[in-house]
């Protein structure tokens, strides 16, 4: 967990599991694989105060994290949490019932919105009716170009207060985007010493798509061999909007 975040879109991180693999081409340069591994190199784990998951285990296996279902009790202010900043929440690995104590935290503690990202839209959509779902959990399915639209349609029929994507990193256009049933959109590109290049074509078409179905939209980044050595600005402008539920 950190109780600040660099994510522009959010204020904290909370890894209740870590640990992933590879499911399409957005994973393909994974900045949790590659951190984890830096961090495993640095001998991290021998630091893992207060039962903060720094690594996941062996390579980067999936690891449920017991001792941090607690972390979001001690914060003090209210703020707005990414989950598994370090994992996937609905990968195949992590069993319902530890999903489901996952919810029942971010239930038992109202004043924080949570944001949960997966690429397992089909597991999520499987899993849904078997949840409890809060009014302060957001769900949000990533979509990196246009073969993976159809995680949006899984992700519709999920009951979340504010379902949201992540197009980062957008790796294509969005051919064919409907955002019926979104409540927000996120673009961003890639980055790192390998970070394929954003087209601002793909992102203006995004953009434009929310702003004609008046869906908040929020541009993180250019990206490059940094996450800032592109900048934030699209035609002149930094994109922040968020839902409304942010500020509730």
């Amino acid at each position: 967990m950190s109780d600040r975040s660099a994510i522009e879109w959010t204020e904290a991180t909370w890894n209740p599991t870590t640990g992933c693999d590879r499911v399409s081409a957005g994973c393909d340069n994974c900045y949790a694989l590659t951190l984890a591994k830096r961090l495993k190199a640095m001998g991290a784990e021998k630091y893992q105060a207060d039962g903060d998951p720094r690594t996941s285990g062996p390579g980067f296996g999936v690891s449920l994290h017991e001792a941090t279902l607690r972390q979001p009790y001690r914060w003090r202010n209210p703020r707005v949490v990414f989950v598994n900043s370090m994992s996937d929440l609905f990968h195949a690995k992590v069993p319902v019932s530890f999903v489901r104590r996952v919810f029942e935290v971010i239930a038992d503690t109202p004043q924080h919105t949570y944001q949960v990202l997966t690429k397992r839209a089909s597991r999520l959509r499987k899993l849904a009716d078997q949840l409890d779902w809060p009014p302060n959990l957001w769900m949000g399915v990533s979509v990196e170009n246009s073969s993976q639209l159809g995680r949006i349609d899984e992700l519709r029929g999920v009951p979340a207060a504010v379902r949201f994507l992540s197009c980062e990193p957008l790796l294509g256009p969005l051919t064919g985007l409907e955002l019926n049933g979104i409540g927000w959109v996120i673009t961003g590109g890639e980055s790192g010493p390998d970070a394929r290049p954003v087209d601002p074509a793909w992102v203006r078409d995004i953009r434009d798509a929310c702003q004609q179905e008046q869906v908040p939209f929020f541009h993180k980044q250019w990206g490059g061999r940094t996450p800032k050595s592109g900048g934030r600005e699209l035609d002149g402008r930094i994109w922040n909007e968020m839902p409304v539920a942010a500020t509730a």
